[in-house]
């Protein structure tokens, strides 16, 4: 089976959902995922999206940003991203999407290495807010085909050039023909025993990224996410966003003693819960969300609490487990600053890509408006309109 189109998009998170809605409405579009529409990990965000609050946050916002990626960023990326964010936050707006808001003003909140509170949210489902949202309004585009339950698993390249990827879905192998392709196939979690991302999600581009030889950089930064419920439970991790240490939950060993800066960068922290099991001999350690009013826990991070209600803790009045789990690639497909490859025509975003903005770590909150930021350029690139 053959399909010919203009773009094929491989991918249905916020990536993949922000590119189609930026290419020019001309263009015949397609668009696979290799389970159903919702089970990409962007719909798994909780703690929200950052934004440049105003002029005089733009220099703590790098440093913030540069800091936590241990100065390995790249500068360019860092600085096209957060003078971007603005304008993302107010075409997801025109969207319809939700974020918190008091007395007609946005709500922000903090997470771990900001050095203010500069994230917008959604109670603590923003992914799923912002990438439903972005769902929607794809569906209603006219020349976008969407495919669920397809995997690529290989591309269709000739004279070095990608002509668009072939697939395997319910009525067997397809060629899906291209003139542009877009890489949107999230991280590497489904590899790793504990993982916050879905078990699907085997890097695939990836691994046919080394069969062609197209660029890659930085395979070995690997970000583990240092508060998830811990569980002897098969199955992907349930994260507990850092929001909630924001706000501020505290870190507890089997004591009842801190033994860390919560809102230190996510490897620092992760890196001290990892010295405190082995010092307790435990399989985690604990986190008290006590110093947080129930109103707050309530309206801020509902789904969070009933989670945890459903697994007997009350995190109004109790303290609950939680361990360290693989979460978030910093590496991939090196792309430049319009997300374009070394190969021609072909193009990767999101998780899937390394575009240099989180550095060695990423700084909690950017990977939503990454995304986005770098997935509205490689559609202007595709689209001829790159300088608009």
């Amino acid at each position: 089976m053959d399909i010919q189109t203009d773009v094929v998009i491989v991918g249905t998170g916020v990536g993949g959902l922000y590119a189609a809605l930026h290419l020019p409405p001309d263009r015949r579009i397609c668009m696979i995922t290799k389970s159903d529409l919702e089970s990409s990990d962007s719909f798994l965000a909780q703690g929200g999206i950052c934004v440049l609050r105003d002029g005089d946050d733009y220099d703590s916002y790098f440093e913030d940003t540069m800091r936590a990626g241990h100065y390995e960023n790249r500068k360019e990326s860092v600085a096209i991203m957060i003078r971007s964010s603005r304008d993302v936050i107010a075409r997801l707006v025109a969207l319809g999407v939700d974020f918190e808001k008091r007395d007609g003003a946005f709500v922000y909140t903090r997470e771990g290495a900001h050095s203010r509170p500069r994230i917008l949210f959604h109670e603590d489902i923003t992914g799923a807010e912002i990438t439903g949202k972005l769902l929607a309004r794809v569906k209603e585009l006219p020349n976008v085909t969407l495919y669920e339950y397809t995997t690529m698993t290989d591309w269709l390249v000739e004279d070095g050039v990608c002509r668009g990827i072939v697939a395997e879905g319910a009525g067997g192998t397809v060629h899906i023909r291209a003139g542009d392709t877009i890489l949107a196939s999230g991280g590497i979690g489904g590899t790793y025993r504990h993982s916050t991302n879905f078990p699907h999600l085997t890097g695939d581009a990836i691994e046919l990224a080394k069969k062609y030889g197209v660029r890659l950089e930085h395979l070995d930064y690997v970000q583990i996410h240092p508060t998830t419920f811990y569980s002897e439970k098969p199955g992907r991790r349930f994260l507990i966003s850092e929001s909630v240490r924001g706000e501020g939950a505290v870190l507890y060993n089997k004591n009842g003693q801190r033994f860390v800066n919560e809102l230190l960068p996510r490897d620092r922290v992760t890196a001290a819960i990892y010295k405190q099991m082995e010092e307790d001999q435990t399989a985690h350690v604990w986190l008290s969300m006590e110093a947080i009013p129930r109103e707050t826990i309530i309206g801020h991070f509902p789904h969070i609490y009933e989670h945890c209600r459903a697994e007997g803790y009350d995190v109004t009045k109790e303290w609950i487990p939680v361990v360290p789990a693989q979460h978030y690639f910093m590496g991939g497909i090196w792309v430049d600053a319009y997300s374009r490859t070394s190969m021609a025509h072909l193009y990767a975003v999101g998780e899937t890509s390394c575009n240099g903005v989180h550095g060695a770590n990423r700084l909690a909150s950017n990977s939503l408006l990454e995304s986005m930021v770098f997935a509205e350029r490689a559609a202007r690139d595709i689209g001829g309109k790159r300088d608009e």
